[in-house]
């Protein structure tokens, strides 16, 4: 009998159930340590920069890093987590102060024992309506890029009492998607992430350098706008015979992750292609290079030739470079409906399925003959406004000044004592 029930008792142990929970207990441990150290006991801050989501989504938050430091010089900077591995990987970037609320009780526990007056959003994350739920803080969206993506206009907009947009572009692209929403909630502030002196991560070279840096296939199909399934071996492909030129294979860090068949196929071809290639050439300063982390903003300075989607990234490099040239894509080969929705199209060359097939003539012809500079300088006016490099910061600045100064005034007016937002933790 003894025998039976130590036999029993060991297959119990070694089992897989047994192995998972024991793993969930002493993570559980862990994060709940994770979460004593960085109670938030120590912080004495007026703006809250609200995080909800896991890893994954962090680059989300992460480019907005080097600028909540530079606002911190102003007015001091917390960064809130509701998950551990978002504050782990923050631990990794900046030394401002930090705080891990996994659960809402303690997350409004914390905002009541402070005297916060402004939270900034970065996305528009489930968990966001949790904090939105306390009331005395000015609550503002700021997104995470400036993009032409469906993505990037969301009712919840009405939610937050601002949303900080880049310029004129974004004016319009809320006014034709939203339905009796509050224009007054906008407020411009250009593109401060752009702003930020940052330490080269593409060496120069002597050959022509064109970039292709194309975005993920988004969480649905209206918010499908890559090119790396459809066109994006070709686009390589053809960058790669053009001699006296290398090719930077820079995906957004969701592509090489993708459970999409085609888009690992067709990522796993760019790769091939720019691998063989490599193989015939010896000096290190002229070879493609494939790119999968890093900071794309420190490599623009480097690129002769941008080759991208519609995203947030021909719109960065339309800021810092209107001189330069830039090649779009476009997927549902609609070229009326993406002039309508991405007014940088109509400045720029289009591969689609009718000139994927050009493509190298296409290149060719930007490095020798762009005639479009002028008006991507218009385009840049539209998208950031009026302003040089810098400008950006200090309309961020002010306004955040602003919106602190009179919600401090308003209060004088209200006392809370509670919150009605309800909890969703498990």
């Amino acid at each position: 009998m003894k025998n039976l029930i130590r036999t029993t008792a060991l297959r119990a142990v070694r089992s897989t159930a047994w192995k998972n929970t024991s793993k969930w207990i002493r993570g559980t441990e862990r994060w709940q340590q994770l979460e004593d150290e960085y109670d938030g006991s120590y912080v004495k801050a007026e703006v809250v920069v609200y995080f909800g989501d896991r890893k994954p989504k962090f680059y989300q938050l992460g480019q907005w890093i080097p600028v909540l430091e530079e606002l911190h010089r102003k007015h001091r900077v917390v960064l809130v987590f509701r998950k551990p591995s978002s504050l782990l990987e923050a631990r990794e970037l900046t030394r401002l102060p930090m705080a891990l609320k996994r659960k809402f009780d303690p997350l409004h526990t914390f905002y009541h024992a402070n005297d916060f007056k402004l939270a900034l959003y970065v996305n528009n994350g489930m968990s966001n309506f949790q904090s939105l739920g306390f009331a005395p803080m000015v609550h503002v969206h700021v997104n995470h890029g400036e993009s032409d993506k469906l993505s990037m206009v969301s009712n919840q907009a009405k939610s937050y009492d601002k949303v900080f947009i880049a310029g004129d572009a974004a004016v319009s692209r809320h006014r034709k998607t939203l339905v009796d929403f509050d224009e007054s909630a906008l407020v411009k502030v250009g593109r401060p992430q752009l702003d930020i002196d940052r330490v080269p991560e593409l060496e120069t070279s002597s050959a022509t350098t064109i970039m292709y840096a194309p975005t993920w296939e988004g969480e649905n199909d209206a918010n499908n706008y890559t090119s790396v399934d459809l066109f994006g071996p070709k686009i390589v492909e053809a960058a790669l015979g053009i001699d006296g030129c290398r090719v930077i294979y820079k995906p957004h860090p969701r592509v090489a992750a993708s459970s999409d068949p085609s888009m690992a196929a067709a990522n796993a071809r760019i790769l091939e292609l720019i691998e063989n290639a490599n193989e015939t050439i010896a000096d290190e300063s002229l070879q493609h290079q494939v790119l999968m982390e890093g900071d794309i903003l420190a490599m623009f300075d480097t690129v002769d030739i941008l080759v991208t989607d519609i995203s947030s990234v021909g719109l960065d490099y339309l800021y810092l470079h209107p001189e330069k040239p830039l090649v779009l894509t476009d997927r549902r080969d609609d070229m009326v409906q993406l002039n309508a929705e991405a007014p940088i199209s109509r400045a720029t060359p289009i591969i689609d399925g009718s000139t994927v097939g050009q493509a190298d003539k296409l290149l060719r012809d930007m490095l020798i003959n762009d005639s479009a500079t002028e008006a991507r300088q218009e385009l840049r006016r539209h998208y950031f406004g009026e302003g040089t490099k810098g400008t950006s910061t200090v309309l961020f600045t002010e306004a955040i000044s602003k919106l602190i100064a009179n919600r401090t005034s308003e209060m004088k007016k209200y006392h809370f004592e509670s919150t009605n937002a309800e909890s969703s933790d498990e």
